[in-house]
């Protein structure tokens, strides 16, 4: 076989000119097509092995890749094989790589904008005949004067084919595809997809637009491991470069299903991104250090300082939540790897934190010993290690010690508000502090919120001017309301203790995000979407925030807003509970709906399933959830022995349970529109136009779901039914008004027309 590496002076009846390029797959020629007489490139591939199946695939693999015919694709003439040699013959193309136009520096985002959409163009048609493209990069991606042309099909493979994740054409033993662009699934020799190759697209983009890699490393092992793990930077700027942002971050999710489902789906948020204005300003990338501070280990059992083996992790978080410069996972995210030899290699991977922070607890007498280490993640670089013994009275000063330490060995850029809210909230005395982290562990079980409840008053009592207890005690009381008691009651409390707590701390993120719930309950959605809104301006690395954000903007009928709120939270914390699926309920995107839910009653869960057919798993789910044994959930249970009833055709059954939990004090608006479109399903219209006009006169005003529900049929034509839409309607706009004013197309990267 003739060494590709010498240039020969024909193939066939093409006579090579030049040498143009070399790269992993080959040696790239200008050549003269002397039958055609044109102009062309001829690539030479290098030594692929004896073995004949890797031969036939490449001449399959080549034919297919031969048959796209796009502008934004280098034609392919001919694939061939002279003296034993394989080799393409394709379009000679004059301009420059994209790679070689990014050594110049980064491109204006309208440019980079419009080359992804010609690369995601090309992809579609890719993607149709069940093809992979697998090696997208700066270098395949061509730029004349006139278009922009994707390159090098040596490793394009059939979709059919594409759970081979072996070298296949390659040179024996290389990787196929090159570590920067490699999707988490291509690098871990999973099976591929279309979405690897819009993984590479994301990579691309942001490139283009920062000129840096998204995944960075000093090796080849490096960069896989940050392709693996890590989060790329957040673009910040103006609304089009968020909302370009945003789209970044889809297509580099890890998992392919959260990725976009096709070419198209992604081009179309790029495109609108660019309607958002102001598309010339410079992007920002600003990265942040991502810390998840675990439960302490106790080495020796001791009822009564037991608690602090939560309680105190569970306040270091508190207390670093909101810094711009640091993500911090939450306590409930910390317990899952709670550990007596924590595994830092799986911490990195499923918590996505860069450093954790472990401890001990040893009771000596009055005297508490408490070791602390904080460690790299997952290198296990230890940064430093801390062993303090205090009194209980002195737990307060330990805690305050340990979050200082944090700070300045991360050397953590404070602004002066951050570096006063560290040091705001400091109780009167040591007897409020541990009522207060005693509660702090209670009120993670339902069964004592009661009793944590009555510590946070304790607490209170003792330090008045303690803001994070009222905070908290707000949120037991707001629990009591909506699955306890005495509802009426426990709302007025709730709202006092927010109040209150705001009051005594405006910044505390605690409190804010709260107390947003809350406002959601009362009716107060708008106003607490643009109060979160504004808090995004000085914070915007709490996920919690973003959590609130996707509630706050359903009811307020912003969908694609709180679908990237949701996004937003979920790239600050993968593990973050929110309530999108909800959203992505009455979006109509039902198999995503059981993505994003949590179980819990199961409701949402058989709504979507019902929706997809699956009438049967949607009736079993409801039968479990109903002969659950819980006293404290009498409402939840009622709730889902109506849908239970409807579907299984017992109408008068399912009525007679909605018209019960209608008679509850408490008042969830959006739970009174799930019943509203049961009751019209039912044919309980006037009670359905009851729960309706109750739903959004408590602020539910999600009028893109009203108009389109086909659960609420039944009720369309009436008087009453119209101007109960024409209502939502009003309120929708308002909504969208206040939406724009407060900035929110910039702040979440979406676009909102009051219009329509």
């Amino acid at each position: 076989m003739t060494p590709i590496f010498y240039m020969r002076e024909k193939i066939g009846h093409y006579r090579l000119l030049r040498k143009l390029g070399e790269g992993g797959m080959g040696v790239v020629y200008a050549a003269h097509d002397e039958r055609l007489d044109r102009p062309t490139a001829i690539k030479m591939i290098r030594e692929t092995g004896n073995a004949d199946e890797a031969r036939k695939r490449f001449w399959r693999e080549a034919r297919s890749a031969a048959s796209i015919n796009h502008p934004n694709v280098c034609q392919l003439y001919e694939i061939g094989e002279e003296g034993g040699d394989l080799f393409i013959a394709m379009e000679l193309l004059e301009g420059e790589s994209l790679a070689e136009r990014l050594t110049r520096g980064p491109l204006p985002l309208p440019e980079g904008v419009r080359i992804s959409l010609a690369m995601l163009s090309a992809l579609q048609v890719f993607h149709r005949k069940q093809t992979v493209h697998r090696d997208l990069k700066p270098s395949n991606v061509f730029l004349t004067e006139e278009s922009v042309k994707l390159l090098d099909f040596g490793l394009a493979r059939l979709a059919s084919h594409a759970s081979e994740t072996q070298t296949g054409i390659t040179i024996p033993g290389a990787l196929a595809g090159t570590p920067h662009y490699m999707s988490p699934e291509q690098l871990l020799g999973q099976p591929i997809s279309p979405a690897s190759d819009l993984f590479a697209v994301g990579s691309i983009l942001f490139e283009m637009l920062t000129g840096k890699h998204a995944f960075t490393g000093s090796c080849v092992a490096e960069i896989f491991h940050s392709v693996t793990y890590d989060q790329p930077l957040t673009l910040t700027g103006s609304p089009a470069i968020s909302a370009v942002d945003r789209v970044i971050h889809r297509a580099l999710a890890k998992r392919p299903l959260d990725r976009y489902a096709d070419p198209e789906a992604m081009a179309r948020d790029l495109r609108a991104a660019l309607l958002l204005g102001d598309s010339g300003s410079t992007p920002h990338a600003r990265g942040t250090t991502r810390l998840i501070v675990l439960p302490f280990r106790i080495l020796r059992p001791d009822p009564e300082t037991d608690f602090l083996a939560f309680s105190l992790p569970d306040a270091i978080t508190s207390s670093l939540s909101g810094l711009d410069s640091l993500i911090v996972r939450s306590s409930v995210a910390a317990a899952r790897f709670a550990s007596d030899t924590p595994d830092l290699k799986v911490i990195a991977s499923e918590a996505g934190v860069d450093v954790v922070l472990t401890g001990t607890l040893l009771r000596a007498g009055d005297q508490l010993r408490v070791s602390t280490q904080l460690a790299e993640a997952p290198g296990g670089t230890l940064l430093w290690s801390k062993t303090s013994n205090a009194s209980l009275r002195d737990i307060f000063q330990l805690e305050d010690e340990l979050v200082q330490r944090i700070v300045e060995s991360l050397s953590l850029p404070l602004t002066a508000r951050e570096d006063r809210r560290l040091k705001h909230d400091v109780p009167a005395s040591a007897t409020a502090y541990e009522f207060y982290l005693r509660a702090n562990q209670l009120a993670l079980d339902w069964e004592s919120v009661v009793l944590a409840r009555d510590l946070y008053q304790r607490c209170v009592e003792e330090d008045p001017q303690y803001a994070p207890a009222w905070a908290r005690l707000g949120r037991c009381f707001r629990m009591l309301a909506k699955w306890g008691g005495h509802p009426k009651e426990d709302l007025a409390q709730a709202q006092h203790t927010f109040e209150r707590a705001l009051q005594l701390n405006p910044d505390l993120p605690l409190a804010q995000d709260m107390y947003a719930y809350l406002e959601a309950d009362l009716g107060r959605a708008p106003h607490a979407m643009v109060r979160l809104l504004e808090r995004v301006r000085s914070s915007n690395t709490d996920p919690d925030l973003f959590a609130a954000l996707t509630q706050i903007c359903r009811y307020c009928g912003l969908l694609e807003a709180s679908l990237a709120a949701h996004d937003r939270a979920y790239r600050l914390d993968p593990n973050i509970r929110t309530s999108v699926a909800h959203t992505q309920f009455v979006l109509g995107n039902y198999e995503r709906v059981l993505d994003y839910s949590f179980g819990d009653f199961g409701y949402i869960d058989a709504l979507a399933l019902t929706q997809l057919g699956r009438e049967q798993p949607a009736l079993e789910l409801l039968r479990e959830r109903t002969e659950l044994k819980a006293p404290h959930r009498v409402m939840q249970k009622v709730y889902v022995a109506s849908l239970l009833a409807l579907l299984e055709g017992r109408y008068a059954d399912s009525i007679r349970h909605a018209e019960e939990y209608l008679a509850y004090t408490f008042r969830d608006s959006e739970g009174l529109y799930y019943l509203a479109r049961q009751l019209a399903f039912a044919g309980a219209q006037g009670v359905a136009i009851r729960a309706l006009r109750e739903s959004l006169e408590l602020g539910y005003c999600c009028f893109p779901m009203v108009t389109r529900d086909p659960w609420l049929d039944s009720l369309r034509g009436s008087a009453e039914f119209n101007a109960l839409v024409r209502a939502a309607e009003e309120r929708y706009r308002e909504s969208a008004r206040a939406f724009l004013k407060a900035e929110g197309d910039r702040i979440l990267g979406v676009g909102i027309n009051p219009a329509q």
